[in-house]
């Protein structure tokens, strides 16, 4: 492709994107206001950890197809990857939009492309960049072109999944969404759909939203099985056979950037029309202080001195160093409230990022009463009863991910206790 790229935001998705495009041989142009993110990134060092982004990246710099600032250059194309939290009475923050939009306005030219990857509320593209867009004065829709296509990746497997996944896109006239999907053609091996930005910025949200009720409704039956003499992770594995059934499984609440978020896009449009997805986020936001709980009502059961709590896990998800939202960060909120001492571990976080946290997995267990398991990274599933015991005060383990293997922590002397499952604990 002869034409040049400027990503404005380097994050979790914004810098696979940037180095995607320039792997395939795009002049690509990154831009994000994080200074010291600017610096490592042109040093070829990583603020964020993805696999397979260190050598990609490399290559792209390497090759002169990458390069980096803090402000916007003149290109044909922009694409815009910048965050979109709530607040904290759940609506949208769409500043950070406005504001990388307006940030390329000075350098927009007749025929440019400006596509937002941004998760967003639906009629962000119309309501917030268009307003901004057209203080260029180029004629939108004729000038300068103007689609949504948000992206649709998980953490760890990025690169796989930006080529490989279908690709909605949603432009704001047909030009638009043609140009967009030549654009993408250029890595994209999946199916490519072209639709209008509003319905394109409602199914992103829509896609999270499913899921978010999805595993309120797992977390539910684990609250429901640690009722009823069975373990529910059983229970949903023999539903999920039925050819009609896909039942998400449990865990201490829903973290990341998206499923936590975006379902509060559609609550805040439509209020008084979505009961079911705001319980639902009701439901997934109360899960840590359930696992808090539980974590204290194990330590009064089998110990006189229950006080401290070594918390394995602070990112949202498995094998990512990812804390965005995660209910980890709620669930030492929660223990602390309830008297315990925590100490926190996740080896994919290699700098201090929270008050509780230690740099060794020792460090962590060392004198814990009980082992509260809350991300399912690989070192977790690896781990052996033989390495904790030497350290621990007493012998508990609660794991919230179902990820230890019950018996071969019971024959250790643990009582282990798995989220839901009340037939074993």
């Amino acid at each position: 492709m002869d034409k040049k790229i400027c990503v404005i935001g380097l994050g979790y998705i914004g810098l696979p994107t940037a180095v995607m495009f320039a792997n395939n041989g795009v002049h690509v142009h990154g831009v994000d206001i994080n200074e010291k993110a600017i610096h490592m990134i042109r040093n070829k060092k990583l603020h964020i950890e993805e696999n397979g982004l260190q050598e990609r990246l490399d290559k792209a710099i390497d090759e002169g197809y990458f390069t980096v600032s803090s402000e916007p250059v003149e290109a044909d194309i922009y694409i815009v990857a910048v965050p979109s939290p709530i607040n904290s009475d759940k609506t949208a923050n769409v500043e950070h939009i406005r504001s990388a939009t307006a940030s390329i306005v000075p350098f927009l030219k007749k025929g440019a492309l400006v596509v937002l990857e941004s998760t967003v509320p639906p009629k962000t593209v119309e309501n917030v960049m268009i307003p901004e867009l057209i203080k260029s004065d180029l004629i939108i829709g004729e000038e300068l072109f103007v689609s949504h296509s948000p992206e649709r990746v998980i953490p760890g497997h990025i690169f796989e999944e930006l080529t490989k996944n279908d690709r909605i896109i949603g432009g704001i006239n047909e030009v638009s969404a043609q140009m967009t999907k030549e654009l993408y053609e250029v890595f994209v091996t999946g199916t490519i759909h072209l639709t209008d930005a509003t319905t394109a910025e409602l199914v992103k949200v829509m896609e999270n939203t499913y899921r978010d009720v999805n595993i309120a409704f797992a977390n539910e039956l684990a609250k429901i099985g640690d009722t009823l003499d069975v373990n529910i992770w059983d229970a949903i594995r023999f539903a999920n056979f039925h050819p009609r059934v896909n039942i998400h499984t449990p865990g201490p609440g829903v973290g990341g950037h998206c499923i936590a978020v975006d379902p509060w896009f559609v609550v805040e449009l439509a209020p008084e029309l979505s009961d079911i997805i705001k319980l639902a986020r009701n439901t997934n936001d109360q899960m840590p202080a359930y696992v808090a709980e539980q974590t204290k009502k194990m330590l009064k059961r089998y110990t006189e001195d229950g006080l401290k709590v070594a918390v394995l896990g602070l990112s949202f998800k498995g094998d990512v160093d990812d804390m965005r939202g995660s209910p980890s960060l709620t669930v030492i909120d929660e223990l602390q409230k309830l008297g315990l001492e925590v100490a926190s571990y996740d080896p994919h976080i290699k700098d201090i990022r929270h008050d509780t946290q230690k740099l060794t997995l020792n460090e962590a267990i060392i004198d814990a009463n009980i082992v509260v398991i809350l991300a399912d990274h690989t070192q977790f599933k690896n781990l052996t009863p033989e390495m904790v015991i030497p350290m621990m005060s007493d012998r508990l383990v609660f794991d919230t991910k179902n990820i230890l293997d019950s018996n071969e922590w019971t024959k250790a002397g643990f009582k282990h206790h798995l989220l839901g499952d009340s037939r074993n604990a």
